[in-house]
């Protein structure tokens, strides 16, 4: 039998260096406390006067939209009715019949424009707060009556100032963002749960 030794050389990026870089972002996220709650009690009014959230991003945060709107319509931690959430992420049909008949930036918007209602959320999901098709969607969506939250990274970008409440993780690294969404995403929909006194 032939066996190979792995190597024990620190690799790049190594395991250490990213759990030191994500406790640094984890222990400044205290700071965010007061716009998580906000943005809690604003999508559980939306959910409790029958709206609907609707999420958007790209890439890693298209898969954290489609993870918490999962969260919400199936089960967080415990048993209780479904709510009304979706991520505009997930239908490929939709995505690539708008991104070929019009382009890639309105991917979001035509969904928006043909599914949000007044009264209803979009929660937008960017670690630059800068891509295009998530910007168009928080202008339309703004325009129709939809209340609009950022989830955000870095400075926030141009999505900080057009959403009309934001949460921005203190970090430029885009893994370390990722993984602070998917807290406050988690600690979302706790929040939601607890206010519509869905949780024992």
């Amino acid at each position: 039998m032939i066996t190979s030794a792995i190597p024990t050389r620190p690799m790049v990026g190594s395991f250490t260096q990213s759990l030191l870089e994500h406790q640094a972002v984890f222990a400044r996220l205290a700071a965010l406390q007061p716009q998580v709650e906000a943005a809690a009690r604003t999508l559980s009014h939306c959910l409790r006067s029958g709206g609907k959230l609707m999420l958007c991003g790209n890439g890693g945060s298209a898969a954290d939209c489609q993870h918490l709107a999962a969260e919400l319509t199936g089960r967080f931690v415990h048993d209780r009715r479904p709510l009304a959430a979706m991520a505009l992420t997930t239908d490929t049909s939709a995505l690539t019949c708008i991104a070929n008949d019009y382009a890639f930036d309105q991917v979001f918007v035509r969904q928006v424009q043909g599914l949000g209602r007044p009264g209803d959320c979009l929660l937008a999901l960017s670690t630059s707060g800068r891509s295009a098709n998530v910007l168009q969607a928080v202008e339309v969506a703004t325009g129709l009556g939809l209340h609009t939250i950022g989830l955000l990274g870095g400075d926030g970008g141009l999505l900080r100032e057009r959403c009309q409440q934001a949460v921005v993780v203190p970090s430029t690294t885009t893994a370390r963002i990722q993984e602070a969404h998917i807290f406050i995403g988690h600690t979302l929909c706790g929040l939601i749960e607890e206010a519509l006194g869905l949780r024992d």
